[in-house]
Formats: structure tokens, sequence, C-alpha cells
């Protein structure tokens, strides 16, 4: 059941006719408009020939790839749907995912239809675009891309091939604004600044935890990257982040004024606690509170296991606080209704059972040191064997770091669809620098996981981390191995 917010702002819906007008009256095609009659034509049109920033090596990317011209002109090829959506906009190094999950599923539960545009997906392309918490359909996603590939067509000539990402971006847009959603949650890609999401004019703006992580293309510190991620923030859009690392809020805030926008902090500004405890019905876990002069949240259980979630809940809760400022009715029942049960694929997702299989998408050093302390509050265990693989441009010698803390014996491997995975001999070389502990090498996942099950007891368990695209390939190989017939 669908509902719109009683606000006299509320989301605006165009014609078709309207739509279709905006879009023919961009410049005339450059190129042939392929024909896409289903989604392998769709997929085949994504990725033929089309720069994918998320897998390509860093030497490779030139600064010029990173501009928003082209995103500008190809959502105005489309009719500009961004400005059809109410808009919840995250960025951040880690935990945007975690945030948009929660709060897109806090606002269905209010009765609201969800738009959600995640990155990166695990084993189809199709996760990170959903509505109501259902995946695009093949239908969908196919005659979306049509209409994305005929607006592309049009401003090649230009502004040059749009990217993977921005065919995806421009695709979520027009797919949600066809639908009618009542708001849209969007995770930022790489960065904010110039990020091909940053096209939007959000309601509620969030950053969540800033750490080191794409270095090269952000900037050397904290203060570079969490400028470049503070540029998301808009003039009289409320914003919110969460306590940071010492400089980092001081940037956010330079930013903020440059543009009139003001910035508040869970924990600060906005009251917010939270502790770790064990009950019989929930468990180990967190819970926390927030209060405003509007929503009072009181011992609400953290839906995700990790002290790191403690605070991205907070986040989430603050967003749900925004809303309700703005005429979204989110009541504090729905909302725990809401975040009941939520799990999210790929992150403390134990896939397997016999031998247990933990995948996580930790893919820095602050993420892999929140995996791993999450790992030793959450799941008992005897010995733990870790099969990591990372990418190249990757803090590298931070995440060897703490795996070597948190783990009793590690395999080091890459995800065999990442150009950008390090070889696992350098892994191993640096962790001997780094630790004493055993690892061995495995060229492949699934040889990894292999050895990893015969190493491990009934008690033990086996970690997948490092990277979404070594998850996303274990995921696929486990969920595989589950589908095969029984022996008898």
């Amino acid at each position: 059941m669908s509902k719109t917010a009683s606000n006299p702002t509320k989301t605006r819906k165009k014609s078709t006719k309207k739509r279709a007008a905006a879009a023919a009256g961009a410049s005339k095609p450059a190129s042939a408009v392929p024909d896409i009659p289903n989604y392998t034509a769709a997929i085949k049109y994504l990725v033929e020939g089309r720069l994918d920033l998320e897998r390509t090596r860093v030497s490779r990317l030139r600064k010029t790839e990173f501009k928003l011209d082209r995103m500008h002109a190809l959502a105005k090829a489309l009719g500009d749907p961004q400005n059809d959506l109410r808009i919840v906009h995250v960025a951040g190094t880690k935990g945007k995912g975690s945030v948009c999950e929660m709060v897109s599923a806090a606002l269905g539960a209010c009765g609201y239809t969800v738009g959600l545009y995640t990155s990166p997906h695990l084993m189809d392309v199709r996760e990170r675009i959903r509505v109501g918490g259902e995946l695009i359909t093949y239908p969908a996603f196919a005659k979306a891309m049509q209409a994305t590939a005929e607006a592309a067509s049009k401003i090649e000539k230009r502004h040059g091939q749009p990217t993977y990402f921005e065919l995806l971006t421009a695709l979520a847009l027009r797919h949600f604004a066809d639908q009618a959603v009542d708001i849209a949650v969007i995770e930022c890609g790489l960065g904010g600044r110039l990020d091909a999401t940053n096209i939007v004019h959000p309601a509620v703006c969030a950053i969540t935890q800033i750490s080191l992580d794409h270095t090269d293309v952000l900037g050397p510190t904290l203060a570079h990257i969490a400028k470049e991620k503070a540029g998301i923030l808009k003039k009289g859009v409320p914003a919110i982040t969460i306590e940071q690392e010492p400089g980092v809020l001081e940037s956010m805030r330079e930013v903020a004024e440059t543009i009139d926008a003001t910035i508040e902090t869970v924990g600060k500004e906005i009251d917010f606690s939270y502790r770790f405890e064990a009950t019989p019905k929930y468990g180990p876990h967190t819970c926390v509170c927030l209060n405003t002069d509007r929503s009072a949240f009181e011992h609400l259980v953290v839906p995700l296991p990790g002290e790191h979630q403690a605070l991205n809940c907070g986040l989430a809760l603050a967003v749900l606080d925004r809303l309700r400022g703005l005429g979204f009715e989110t009541p504090e029942t729905k909302v725990i209704q809401g975040l009941e049960g939520l799990s999210v694929p790929g992150r403390m997702e134990v896939a397997f059972h016999s031998p247990r299989v933990l995948l996580d998408g930790a893919h820095n050093a602050a993420s892999i040191k929140a995996l791993m302390r999450s790992i030793g509050a959450h799941v008992p265990y005897d010995s733990m064997v870790l099969i990591f693989g990372c990418s190249e441009d990757k803090d590298v010698d931070g995440m060897l770091q703490h795996i070597a803390l948190g783990a009793d014996k590690i395999i080091f491997t890459k995800a065999r669809g990442n150009p950008r995975a390090i070889d696992p001999h350098d892994l191993q070389r640096r962790f001997a620098e780094i630790s004493g502990k055993m690892s061995q090498i495995e060229e492949t996942l699934p040889e990894a996981l292999t050895t990893a099950a015969q190493a491990v007891g009934r008690e033990d368990l086996i970690c997948v981390t490092g990277s979404f695209y070594l998850v996303g390939e274990a995921k696929k190989h486990l969920t595989q191995l589950q589908q095969q017939p029984v022996a008898r």
C-alpha cells in the first residue's frame, strides 16, 4: 500500500507526455539507437565496451572521468526523472549501504513505496534497483535500459559514452519516477561531489563514517575525503552525520558553510546513545536510543550485528526524524517493525552451515576492524579460517594488520571478476612482514573454500571478506553447492 507524505512540496508526478516532450527536445542522436527487447540485450548494452569505474585499475583512470556534465545531460535527455522524486541521499566510506537498507525498510513498514538504489551488487545487477523491497523485474530493467540508451545516443557526440555506473544511475532514477515511488533512497558510489548520483536535490542528506579509501581519487587524508563526501550537501537541505575522526567534521562544516548549509551530528546536536547487552530473546545485541522534539526511539534493537551498526542505526533514525519534519509519518512502532528481522546480503551473512561460512564485504581497513570485533561479539567459534582478497587501491597493510589480530589461519586468493584484485602472492608476502601467523595461497575462490572446509571442525568458522567481488563470487558458489542434489 502506497502513502504520500502530507507536505505541500510532495513528489511531483510528470505525465508521460511531458517526459517524452523533454526527451524529444534533446540533441539529435549521434548514433543509431540500439534495440533492447529483453534483459539479455540490456546487459549486453550495459557492459560491452563500457567504462566501469568499479572494476578499472586506478592507474588507468583519468581525472576527466569524474565529472557531472555528462550525467546532467543524460538525465535531461531522459526528462530529468530525479526532479520527480523525494530523495534521501547517503554518502560515506563505510556503512552507507546499511544505512540505506535500514531507512528503506523502516519507510516501507510505515506504508511508503520506497525506491532503493545501492552498489555494488553481489550476484545480480538488479539487486541495485529495488522498489518496495523487490528487485526490478527483467522486463522493467529492459524497458528502462531502452529509454536510457535512447537518451545516451542523443548526448554521446557532445559528452562521450556514459559509464556503466552513469547508465545504471539514470536507469534507476527513470524507473523510480515511472513507478511513482513516494521516496527514493540513493547510495552514493565513489566519493560524493562528482559522483553520478549527485545530480539529485534530496530532501535529506546523510554521511556515514569517513575512513581512508580510494585515496588516489579522493585525496590522501581524511580531511580531503571528507570534503569530497560532503559535496552532496545542498543549501537548505537537512544534513546529518555521526561522530568522526578528528578533523573530519571540521572539513565537512567548511564545505557546508560555503553553500549556506548546516550539518548536525548524531551523538552531539542530536541526542543519541547505545549499549551492548544480551537477552534470551535477541541474544548478544546492541540497543540504541535517539530523541528529538519530534521522535522518541527508546531501546530499539539494532537489526544488524556490530557496534558500528549501532552508529549506522542512529544515523538512519535521525534521517527518519528529519523526514518526519518534512511531513512523512514515521511512528516509532512502525519503524521498529520495519527494522526487526532486517538482514543485508553480504554483511555478516551466514551463507552456509556445514561448515559454517560467514560472508562480509568489508573492503577497507576500518571495515575489517569492525568485522573482526563484530564476529568476536556475536559469533561463537573455536577457530576461524579467513579467506581474504582485496583490490590493489586499498589500504592493504591496514587491512592485513586487522585480519592478523582476528583470524587463526588465513588463505589468500582473489576474485575472478575483479581486474583490480591484488595478486595473492603479494598479499602473503606483505602479511608475512606483519604477522607470523600461518597463511597459504589458493589461486581461485572455490579452491580456497575447499581448502578451508578441510581444515575446520563443527565449531569452527570460515569467513570470506576483503571485497564485495570476492563475497559475491563466494555467495554464487555456495548457492550452487546448496542446489546440487544430495547423493544417495
